[in-house]
């Protein structure tokens, strides 16, 4: 089953105007398959894998002279795993300005380890990407209602990284295999990263804290560490796109939360990887807060595949009356409630109503999320 990502058209869209591309996504999420799809399109283009060690010997230091010499008669030029390159940023810098009529495309597997790299020198001069996991917006053109009704609680529980969705059997050891990989060796090699048993423990509360809201001195007491230690190993994962936050919407503060967060993952699968739970719904007490995760990074894929960067957040009031995700498209709010079951009846709360009289309110189950992620307009 070959899936079709919604990036494709965009990246092609913006081909041969004069910038660098970057794609920035995490391992194993397809950013190389997608390069290849690109590629078949143009047979002349190179494809250079900076896990080669020769290859990242010839892209580090060096001068215009020699890089076009190294890449020889290319108009397109693949850079995998650009992150690998050090000072990639000055590299691509001195191809984007001395020969123009040179596309280069370059992927990364950690936006901390590449960004770092290519913000300053690039500025003005790139076009910037995310791959994610496949998108339900991207699946739904293989999968009818009917087959989605059926395979939903496998999506919730292994995810929906390329290589899991692709296996119709028991991937059990195959994800947990992915996230030890993953989520601990890749992470692991950034320089800060020195205490691999605060990350693991780390990981584990976070995954057992998805819908609630996150205090960084409760982990650093719960973990043993100073309150900058989390900070920064929560931004790393961020930045390795395991994770991200959503901050708490106000327009009250008077009224309404404005300080805590929340923190997801970008896959449920990884998610549960982690904490070793494989578990069928029916045998799990996390069911609504896995929905409510699925769910909220499958809105994130959606508005960012599309190219609207509408921000994310959750609103809570001191009161404990909360919605769980809110979109402020330039002052037109919108709010959504995940319900995995739909046995009671959901009341709005009051104070949102007071609030936010004119926002809609989307109450989100399994039976109507497909027209949330996959349509035009929502």
């Amino acid at each position: 089953m070959t899936i079709k990502r919604l990036l494709q058209q965009k990246i092609e869209g913006v081909l041969f105007k004069g910038k660098a591309i970057i794609l920035y996504g995490a391992r194993q999420v397809g950013k190389t398959t997608l390069i290849n799809e690109i590629r078949k399109k143009y047979p002349a283009s190179l494809y250079l894998n900076c896990d080669e060690p020769d290859i990242r010997q010839a892209l580090t230091g060096a001068t215009s002279t020699s890089l076009k010499a190294y890449l020889g008669e290319a108009k397109l030029v693949f850079i995998d795993e650009a992150q690998r390159v050090k000072d990639i940023g000055l590299t691509l810098k001195l191809l984007v300005d001395t020969y123009p009529a040179i596309q280069v495309v370059a992927t990364g597997s950690s936006s901390f380890e590449l960004s770092n790299q290519v913000v300053e020198p690039l500025t003005g001069r790139s076009y910037e990407f995310y791959l994610y996991p496949f998108s339900v917006a991207e699946l739904n053109a293989s999968y009818s209602p009917l087959e989605w009704s059926r395979l939903l609680e496998r999506r919730l529980l292994y995810g929906m990284y390329p290589a899991i969705v692709a296996e119709e059997g028991q991937v059990d050891e195959e994800l947990k295999a992915l996230a030890r990989s993953y989520a601990y060796k890749d992470v692991l090699q950034f320089e800060d990263i020195r205490r691999p048993d605060v990350l693991e423990k780390l990981l584990s509360a976070l995954a057992l804290q998805i819908g609630n809201e996150v205090s960084y001195n409760e982990l650093a007491r719960m973990l043993g560490v100073n309150r900058v230690t989390i900070e920064k190993y929560i931004t790393v994962l961020e930045q390795a796109f395991i994770i991200f936050r959503l901050k708490p919407y106000s327009r009250n503060p008077r009224k309404e939360l404005a300080k805590l967060r929340k923190i997801y993952f970008y896959d449920t699968g990884m998610r549960n990887a982690l904490i070793n739970n494989l578990n069928p719904l029916s045998r799990r007490t996390d069911a609504g807060v896995l929905w409510e995760n699925f769910w909220i990074s499958e809105r994130m894929k959606y508005n960012r595949n599309r190219g609207s960067d509408v921000p994310g957040y959750f609103w809570r009031t001191y009161g404990q009356q909360e919605i769980d995700y809110v979109e402020d498209r330039q002052g037109a709010v919108s709010g959504f409630e995940c319900k995995w079951s739909t046995e009671k009846n959901t009341r709005i709360p009051s104070e949102w109503k007071a609030l936010y009289p004119t926002a809609p309110l989307t109450i989100v189950t399994p039976a109507n999320f497909l027209v949330t992620v996959t349509a035009h307009e929502v």
